[in-house]
């Protein structure tokens, strides 16, 4: 099984996931041609592309699915709740691609759970597995609770959303208080202080790396993100680097895992 983050952030985020001849999209917030131009980057053929899951309506992710699905005849797969919230926004999808899920479903050997996350519209993150081998992206959330961390548990590799220092946040002069009060809110984003915690579970039940994702670009950082994560495991007595691999995904091309 193979994964790359394409594009992670408020500008866009895609996910490319490989398992045998099986060639996902999760997500795809960039342009249809930027899309291609990415795909192309890791010598991937978009033609050869199964589908597009969808995790939720905002338009960082779904920017380029219309034009993507309607030039490559692509079918799209979201949840039936979320499809109520694209229906009027992806009016390229043929109907005969317009795939609808409401439980875990499969595409070959890769199994493909939906996970429901709080967030302000209706929104699901994803575990992909092939045998012992799991990984599991998780952004756009405002609060992480039991069933959650039961979902994403066994993953080797797991893209978590680091969204946005608490004291950046409150002392930005670009957000007015309400849109401040909804990301950090309970069905906003994940803190970095709230990540954090994310974390040091996964560490303690196995997961070797964790790609910090969706960062804000006005209320964090690469560097604030992953020094706040590893100051905050490390009173926990876990050491990045010796108990578990952190890095952060941004909005360029980052790195291919391979799970073996």
């Amino acid at each position: 099984m193979r994964i790359i983050n394409l594009a992670s952030g408020s500008d866009g985020n895609v996910t490319y996931i490989e398992n045998g001849n099986t060639k996902l999209l999760l997500d795809d917030g960039l342009s249809c041609s930027e899309t291609i131009r990415r795909l192309e980057a890791i010598s991937i053929n978009p033609k050869e592309i199964d589908a597009i899951i969808i995790s939720h309506e905002h338009s960082d992710h779904i920017k380029g699915v219309d034009v993507f699905s309607n030039k490559f005849d692509t079918p799209v797969y979201a949840h039936q709740s979320v499809w109520l919230g694209l229906d009027g926004k992806l009016k390229k999808v043929d109907s005969k691609n317009r795939k609808s899920f409401d439980k875990d479903f499969s595409f070959d050997d890769l199994e493909i759970h939906p996970i429901e996350v709080p967030h302000d519209v209706k929104c699901f993150g994803y575990s992909f597995q092939n045998e012992n081998r799991k990984i599991s992206v998780l952004t756009d959330l405002g609060h992480i609770n039991d069933q959650i961390l039961y979902s994403i548990k066994g993953s080797g590799l797991v893209y978590l959303e680091a969204n946005y220092d608490k004291q950046l946040l409150m002392k930005s002069l670009k957000y007015p208080l309400s849109l401040k009060i909804r990301i950090d809110g309970p069905n906003g984003h994940l803190s970095n202080n709230a990540s954090s915690q994310v974390v040091e579970f996964l560490a303690n039940n196995g997961t070797k790396q964790i790609m910090l994702s969706h960062l804000s670009r006005e209320n964090n950082s690469p560097h604030l993100a992953y020094n706040s994560i590893c100051a905050n495991i490390k009173k926990h007595g876990i050491t990045e680097g010796k108990d578990i691999m952190i890095d952060v995904a941004g909005p360029n091309i980052s790195t291919m895992f391979k799970l073996k």
